[in-house]
């Protein structure tokens, strides 16, 4: 049996519905093993981000090195990165892995709390050469200078259509040289519990690619992923609640004997 190993370069949410808590609940139901090195912790829930404590730049590149020494690695995911030093330093350790990398340029969370400055975007520059596809959604590609900037990098941009008005949500894969790779279409969610989606959405796609899937199907299946989960959307909180990464199921509870 082969499972797809796959780091998590991210921050922690106390509140458990995005950051490296999502992410691992999402590698974990799509069939991963799911590793970590936190980039910071924080103190949020569905309200928002209270407290944010950033981890040394020199604990997170040892955690980065104790699983790829041991374990092993067949994809990366990046979500938000705490500092442009650590951005800069752990640049340097992926540039030695021959593994898919995914990221997510997380500037701000759902609720509307800042985690990235500009010193910190500046350096996702470096991050987006490594990367093999890029999964901002539309905010976040207008800060990184749209669609053609990000191409310019080299690597696919999964562009995610949530943050558009209208009915119909759009999802579109574009390959580095600008073409149309996959457009999925598809009834909005009318939901206020979407904090996590963007986590998700990341995570999902890079369980995928660290299985071989070809990036296509890898996309195809991360946002059936996320619409799924946000339809079973436990409804925790007073703000921006988690989506449910179980799917509305126990699956524990699914086995026999």
């Amino acid at each position: 049996m082969t499972i797809p190993r796959i780091l998590i370069i991210a921050g922690s949410d106390s509140g458990g519905g995005a950051g490296i808590q999502a992410d691992i609940k999402t590698v974990t139901m799509l069939g991963g093993h799911a590793m970590t090195a936190i980039t910071a912790i924080t103190a949020q829930n569905t309200l928002g981000v209270t407290g944010v404590h950033p981890v040394p730049v020199e604990m997170v590149l040892a955690q980065i090195d104790a699983v790829v020494s041991d374990i092993g690695v067949d994809a990366v995911k990046i979500g938000m990165i705490g500092s442009a030093e650590t951005a800069q330093a752990v640049a340097g350790r992926l540039e030695a892995l021959d593994v898919p990398i995914v990221f997510d340029p997380v500037m701000v969370a759902t609720s509307g709390s800042v985690l990235a400055d500009a010193a910190t975007i500046a350096a996702f520059e470096r991050l987006m050469d490594l990367a093999a596809v890029v999964t901002p959604n539309l905010d976040e590609l207008a800060v990184l200078g749209g669609r053609k900037a990000v191409l310019a990098h080299g690597c696919h941009l999964a562009e995610k259509g949530g943050h558009a008005e209208g009915p119909d949500v759009h999802d579109r894969l574009f390959a580095p040289n600008g073409e149309l790779a996959a457009e999925l279409i598809a009834r909005r969610i009318e939901t206020g519990d979407t904090h996590g989606t963007g986590c998700t959405f990341a995570s999902a796609l890079a369980t995928g690619l660290g299985a071989g899937l070809p990036i296509g199907e890898a996309f195809t299946r991360a946002v059936r992923f996320v619409r799924i989960a946000l339809i079973s959307a436990p409804g925790l909180g007073k703000g921006h609640g988690p989506i449910g990464h179980a799917l509305g199921a126990v699956p524990f509870d699914e086995l026999e004997g």
